[in-house]
């Protein structure tokens, strides 16, 4: 049975070989400018409630205002794990596509350790298109990047972003998904304690299981409803210092290009 020591003990070894394999720059914090919506022409909207997976405690609500290829996003999250090892917590976050348009029941939980990990909930929600990131890469390439991740236990997240051909059919389909990622060990079960995430092995699955999911549909709504939420320095607010280096974020980020690749070959055998 692994404690948290005992991870906390394993995230040091593994930081320490990520170090020597890569430098990493620290101590930057990872900005967004401050978006606005964008003006004039047709509008269409879109929202997505966000409901907690998992054992999550969290909550969220999501807004699109998609204007072409161009979508400003605003987005209202709390309740989720706020810290860990002493620095806040990032919360990789993306609109899935390419699966069934919903969030995954607890029945998908193919290993019977508790949790329904990223992989796991793939038919429910698909693969990663779009990445809700804080500055730089939107793509499916940075959907590991915990450098360019809204971090915290709530945040309100704002940007404008460039969405693919892609998201955009999904999202007129019904079938685009958001999901906020991020779970507390201490709130896992002694079994998925001790897993390593199937995403980027130099971490715990709780770093990259789902926390909170929901569809994204059509609305009438022109934004996202307010109160309830302390953004704790909102949505310029990135993960700034503390555990994520400590991990080897290097290591993290280049495990993106791994995923985008695994992904492509599940489809070509699931295909």
């Amino acid at each position: 049975m692994h404690t948290n020591d005992t991870l906390r003990r394993t995230l040091r070894i593994s930081a320490t070989a990520a170090l020597a394999a890569a430098p990493l720059a620290i101590g930057l914090p990872a900005t967004a400018a401050a978006d606005t919506p964008p003006a004039g022409g047709d509008a269409t909207y879109y929202q997505a409630i966000l409901n907690p997976l998992n054992g999550s405690t969290g909550k969220g609500q999501l807004m699109l205002k998609v204007q072409g290829d161009q979508a400003w996003v605003s987005e209202n999250v709390q309740g989720l794990a706020a810290t860990f090892q002493n620095g806040p917590y990032p919360h990789v976050q993306h609109i899935h596509i390419g699966g069934q348009g919903t969030c995954p029941a607890p029945s998908a939980d193919a290993n019977g350790d508790g949790i329904v990990d990223t992989a796991e909930g793939k038919d429910a929600y698909g693969a990663v298109n779009t990445t809700l990131s804080t500055t730089g890469d939107t793509s499916a390439k940075a959907a590991t990047d915990i450098k360019t991740a809204p971090s915290g236990g709530a945040f309100k997240y704002e940007r404008t972003i460039t969405l693919s051909p892609e998201t955009l059919g999904a999202l007129k389909d019904g079938t685009a998904v958001a999901v906020v990622h991020g779970l507390d060990p201490a709130t896992l079960s002694p079994q998925a304690q001790g897993e390593k995430s199937n995403l980027v092995p130099e971490l715990p699955l709780a770093a990259t299981a789902p926390a909170l999911c929901g569809t994204v549909t059509a609305s009438q709504m022109s934004q996202v409803p307010g109160g309830g939420v302390d953004t704790g320095g909102g949505a310029t607010s990135g993960v700034e210092y503390g555990w994520v280096f400590g991990l080897g974020g290097a290591a993290f980020v280049a495990a993106g290009g791994a995923l985008a690749v695994s992904r492509r070959r599940d489809g070509a055998h699931r295909g």
